[in-house]
């Protein structure tokens, strides 16, 4: 193992460390040698879209300089962040990157003394949306509406719903006054804020992917309205985005970069991220920005947003370990990753400078990302299979408005009042494996398809909750342990904009189980026949067709009205079916 340690250009520069198997670590250098004499950074930084695939790629990196110009431009946000402090709680209604962002500030910072508690609606599950309403004061909360597009299903549905409950408690002209619009020019979101007299209007940089606009108004009008110095804040990504513009090896950067695509290229591409206390929602914000850049084109990286450390022998050869430690608040899982690098997997680890640094690592992930895009020869900055699930719900929304019902669906087996779903092929494919018609038989067949270099994704259409997530996070662990494969864990429809991209245009390498659950009391959602929970079926029947139609190994597991009941159940049935 060759350790190395990068030297750090300023006295806030968050510093790197890696410790790399040797051929991987010559890889790295070959790389950063090659970016170096090619003068690869310079034609970054110019926009040069040659480095990518030659398209459009050039016309997608106002992420680039918008920490200089937000610097020049926070003046606009002073009234409103003064405006913010007197609410009692801010609720931000968004999706992918209009919602990962902010949910990495808010847990990073916590709540600032004397400024709202900040909260984020990213899900369509109707159990999930009253137990936040449940959480607030609506009458004394401010609502963020955030989306790129304006189009967006579920900030649509989300906005319709809450602006009518403000209506209820205060009248249309006050609610219409707690509503603030973050949004891209030109947006249908846009004129609806100015139509419907929205207390305020900020509009991004369509230059900018959602995935990458945490530094531009997406991720600080949320953190004007949580009371974070946003000049201190800009500042210290502006230190990244300084140290990113050197065309040398020291560059933080494209050196995170290098690892990550040599990595790739060594059949490492199970990217396994490990956030401190304090960055404890980093990984998910960096699962979408790797997952929706990389996986296309049947290639990518797939990302795991950890959490527990296990001994070094349960990992395969495919992990690239990242480990994310905030300065001054220690880690207990610290020894354990180091024992990861000690039995030789690749580890690296970096210490944030304190909770603004969180800012230069947004910038140098990003950047990290652009580099792996263009040695992959890929387009990092679309994301053509996440619109594809996005294109088969709405036309079973538009036909539920049509119709007043899903259109139906035949299980391929029924055990215990839980119900199994599958695509044709793979039914075929489960009846010829199964030992038995039982739910244990069927599990057993599906992840007894996991074979070297796969991974096993838990897509779960559930409230994401302390009692799902705990369950979940257990059936997570037996499955790796039992099988020594990577197990990625997403809720939808969260999910569906971060790593559904990798899944569905990745590699063919993962072995699906979705699992979704009967409601037990649907939510309206305003001026449509459907409520929120056909939403949510619609997202998880849409998605499950993408991924059968893509040829993936896909099983879906409906529960009952009672998800926590029916995960208990599940994850007995994972235990026995992999004992």
């Amino acid at each position: 193992m060759i350790p190395s340690e990068a030297p750090r250009p300023t006295q806030d520069l968050n510093s790197i460390a890696t410790t790399l198997p040797a051929a991987l670590d010559q890889a790295v250098k070959r790389e950063l040698a090659g970016w170096q004499a090619d003068n690869r950074i310079a034609r970054l930084w110019s926009h040069d879209a040659s480095l990518w695939t030659g398209g459009d790629e050039g016309r997608w990196l106002g992420w680039l300089d918008i920490p200089d110009r937000m610097q020049q431009t926070l003046g606009s946000l002073a009234g409103f962040r003064t405006d913010a402090q007197r609410y009692q709680h801010v609720l931000l209604l968004g999706m992918g990157g209009s919602s990962l962002g902010p949910e990495v500030l808010a847990l990073t910072f916590g709540r600032q003394a004397g400024w709202p508690k900040f909260h984020v609606v990213d899900s369509t599950d109707p159990t999930q949306i009253r137990e936040i309403e449940a959480s607030l004061d609506l009458a004394r909360t401010l609502i963020i509406v955030s989306s790129k597009s304006g189009s967006t299903l579920e900030p649509n549905a989300l906005k319709a719903y809450f602006h009518a409950r403000l209506t209820e408690l205060l009248g249309a002209a006050e609610a219409a006054k707690r509503l603030i619009a973050v949004t891209d020019p030109g947006s249908g979101l846009q004129r609806v804020a100015k139509n419907e007299g929205f207390q305020r209007l900020f509009l991004g940089d369509p230059e900018i992917g959602g995935r990458y606009s945490v530094l531009s108004p997406f991720g600080l009008v949320p953190a004007a309205a949580m009371g974070l110095d946003l000049q201190r804040l800009i500042a210290s990504a502006q230190t990244m985005a300084a140290a990113c513009k050197d065309g040398t090896a020291e560059n933080p950067g494209l050196k995170l970069g290098a690892i990550l695509a040599a990595a790739l290229a060594d059949g490492r591409d199970k990217l396994t991220i490990y956030s401190g206390p304090g960055l404890d929602a980093f990984g998910g914000w960096a699962e979408q920005l790797i997952a929706e850049s990389t996986g296309k084109n049947g290639h990518g990286i797939v990302p795991i947003d950890a959490k527990q450390v296990s001994a070094p022998a349960i990992y395969a050869a495919d992990r690239l370990f990242v480990h994310l430690e905030l300065k001054g608040r220690p880690d207990p899982r610290r020894a354990a990753i180091k024992a990861l690098a000690d039995a030789g997997h690749p580890v690296v680890r970096i210490e944030v400078a304190d909770t603004y640094a969180v800012a230069q690592e947004f910038f140098r992930w990003e950047i990290a990302t652009a580099v792996v895009g263009a040695i992959m020869g890929i387009h990092p900055f679309d994301q053509p299979d996440v619109e594809s699930a996005k294109i088969a719900a709405r036309k079973l929304t538009d036909a539920y408005e049509e119709s007043g019902s899903l259109p139906d669906e035949a299980p391929i087996l029924e055990d215990g009042g839980i119900k199994l779903y599958a695509d044709s092929a793979n039914a075929a494919h489960l009846a010829a494996l199964a030992e038995a018609r039982t739910l244990e038989a069927y599990l057993k067949a599906h992840l007894g398809r996991l074979g070297p270099g796969d991974y096993a994704a838990l897509l779960a259409f559930l409230p994401m909750n302390r009692a799902t997530e705990t369950i979940l996070e257990g059936s997570r662990l037996v499955i790796r342990d039992a099988t020594r494969a990577a197990v990625c864990l997403g809720f939808g429809p969260r999910f569906l904009h971060s790593t559904g991209q990798v899944y569905k245009g990745g590699p063919n390498t993962g072995v699906f189980l979705q699992v979704t659950c009967e409601e037990s009391q649907e939510l309206p959602v305003p001026g449509k026949r459907y409520g929120f929970g056909v939403v949510k079926a619609a997202q998880a029947r849409g998605d499950f067709a993408v991924l059968a139609e893509r040829g993936r190994r896909a099983l879906r597991v409906h529960l009952g009205p009672d998800p926590v009941a029916g995960l208990e159940r599940l994850a007995s049935a994972i235990g026995r079916a992999l004992a």
